[in-house]
């Protein structure tokens, strides 16, 4: 009996849609993340893209556990000598909380091309209103 391996043309996304409200945005991020990759497949094949969409709603609502408002910071570099801009997550969470979903999304997901081609079917949005009704997403509950 040989091994079923899923080809790129036989792959069916389906559309979830995950509500971060109140919800530990490590949490939400690991479900996301699953679904991207298409763990969650019984016919997940490792070297292709067989994961589904996501759209995450109310990423402004989403919490931060302990003291990581406080503690984390978000790291960039502008590639110039003493460019590195640190950012404090309870502004990062104040001003663009999709980049914080994003970013936790990114980190979770493989780096490769794979993983680049998973994270553009994340759709992220500050509060309830999304543009995906008409892909009519399946709600996921963060446990």
């Amino acid at each position: 009996m040989s091994t079923f391996m899923v080809k790129k043309e036989d792959v069916s996304r389906k559309w979830y849609i995950i509500d971060a409200a109140d919800k530990p945005l490590g949490k939400v991020a690991v479900l996301a993340a699953t679904i991207l990759n298409g763990k969650h497949k019984p016919e997940y094949t490792p070297h292709v893209d067989c994961g589904d969409c996501v759209v995450v709603i109310n990423a402004s609502k989403a919490v931060l556990t302990g003291k990581k408002l406080d503690q984390k910071y978000y790291y960039r570099h502008s590639g110039y000598v003493g460019g590195l801009k640190a950012t404090q997550y309870r502004t990062l969470m104040a001003t663009k909380p999709e980049m914080a979903v994003t970013l936790a999304v990114k980190g979770m997901l493989p780096k490769n091309k794979i993983g680049a081609a998973s994270l553009t079917r994340l759709h992220v949005y500050k509060n309830e209103e999304h543009k995906q009704q008409a892909q009519q997403p399946v709600a996921v509950e963060v446990k």
